[in-house]
């Protein structure tokens, strides 16, 4: 049976802070430390952005002349555009005041996940810079101080194109695979599967966004007892990205 236990003791995390530190802290207070080959710590982007300092303050923007004149026809913060614009690759689309963006790391969501929310004052949160190198470190700290192998996924809530609604999804990957791949398998009634992936790590990442929530402040959640699979150290994020040629919407 799969488990979901939200780390609720967690203090705000800052700059410079060793997150791993603070979550080996928290999970020995849970008294469920991590199990061999079944614990999976997912976590919240903004509280790894902030340990790793990737805040943007917004009295040091300065906006160019073409955003300031689009961000202020759209009643959206000059400054802000500005900051969604230097982390983003392009444009994919503007429209109604909203950025649609491809971001460094070649994700595609809203504002290049450039957020206000829960960032300090005056501050912007932007994403990782490397969320699978997030994902790695935090795994390692974690299995030196526990002895066992820690899965970790860097988690988002992100938008979606053809549905209402945000949900959780996974931007940086370590130690679990990212993607399932079931093509080959044959389903109940023994016909080959032909196309079947599944993005585990999505599904981890929705999951655990039940227990974070988002006005709860659990900003990291210990999944135990998922179904077995094969540990998968060199998973990462963009595996569930879809590539350009194979994207009929770009």
């Amino acid at each position: 049976m799969v488990s979901l236990i939200g780390l609720e003791d967690l203090p705000e995390v800052r700059p410079g802070d060793d997150l791993a530190a603070l979550l080996q802290s928290s999970l020995r207070q849970t008294g469920l430390p991590a199990a061999p080959g079944d614990a999976v710590i997912a976590i919240c982007q903004k509280v790894v952005s902030k340990a790793e300092g990737q805040l943007a303050a917004l009295a040091r923007i300065r906006p160019a002349g073409a955003v300031r004149a689009w961000a202020e026809g759209h009643a959206r913060d000059p400054r802000e555009v500005q900051a969604v614009l230097a982390e983003a690759r392009r444009v994919v689309r503007a429209e109604r005041g909203v950025l649609i963006t491809e971001t460094h790391h070649g994700f595609v969501c809203a504002n290049s996940g450039v957020d206000r929310s829960n960032a300090p004052p005056g501050r912007l949160c932007l994403l990782p810079r490397d969320p699978d190198a997030s994902a790695r470190r935090l795994a390692q700290a974690l299995g030196e101080g526990s002895g066992e192998n820690v899965g970790v996924i860097v988690t988002d809530t992100w938008g979606r194109p053809f549905r209402l609604g945000a949900v959780g999804v996974a931007i940086g990957v370590h130690g679990v695979p990212a993607l399932l791949d079931l093509r080959g398998e044959t389903d109940a009634a023994g016909r080959p599967l032909a196309s079947t992936r599944i993005a585990l790590a999505d599904e981890i990442a929705a999951a655990a966004d039940l227990v974070m929530g988002k006005l709860q402040r659990i900003p990291a959640v210990l999944v135990r007892g998922l179904p077995g699979f094969e540990a998968s150290a060199g998973a990462s994020g963009k595996d569930l990205l879809r590539d350009r040629g194979e994207d009929f919407f770009r």
